[in-house]
């Protein structure tokens, strides 16, 4: 079950790879989040020490959750993978030029779960090729909805 996606993303950049990885949250962001106060559209994600964080997540925090303490709401938060996969992302990023974007927020058994993209940029050329590509498909099917 979607919580937040990142639409931009598919904009920006060609999304080559998915992986999910786990979140590390405290109580009141996990409240925020089920109450759909997220937004990953300015988010992105490194990978320093061996370990993987999202930086510019906003939680926005609920009044009545966060009472005896002091939401930061776009804390560096720390991403769980397996050693496997951070290996193979580390490989990517660093020699082959790819960078490392959330693609979503969603639930995964009750837990808080991120989809992190391995992307390669776009250019403009390559954006405005989508478009008339979308364009064209929503042509398409008003046609086909006219006809029958």
């Amino acid at each position: 079950m979607s919580i937040v996606n990142n639409k931009k993303a598919f904009h920006e950049y060609f999304i080559e790879e998915k992986f999910e990885a786990g979140v590390v949250l405290e109580g009141w962001e996990v409240k925020a989040i089920r109450a759909g106060r997220a937004n990953v559209k300015e988010a992105y994600i490194v990978i320093r020490g061996g370990e993987v964080f999202i930086f510019g997540m906003h939680i926005t925090p609920m009044p009545t959750a966060s009472t005896h303490v002091n939401p930061d709401p776009v804390r560096t938060r720390k991403l769980l993978l397996h050693a496997k996969q951070i290996s193979k992302l580390i490989g990517q990023v660093e020699r082959a030029g790819y960078t490392l974007v959330p693609i979503d927020l969603h639930f995964t058994r009750g837990r808080i779960k991120v989809e992190v993209g391995l992307a390669k940029g776009k250019k403009q050329h390559d954006k405005r090729e989508t478009e008339k590509e979308r364009d064209w498909n929503r042509e398409k099917q008003r046609l086909m909805r006219v006809k029958a």
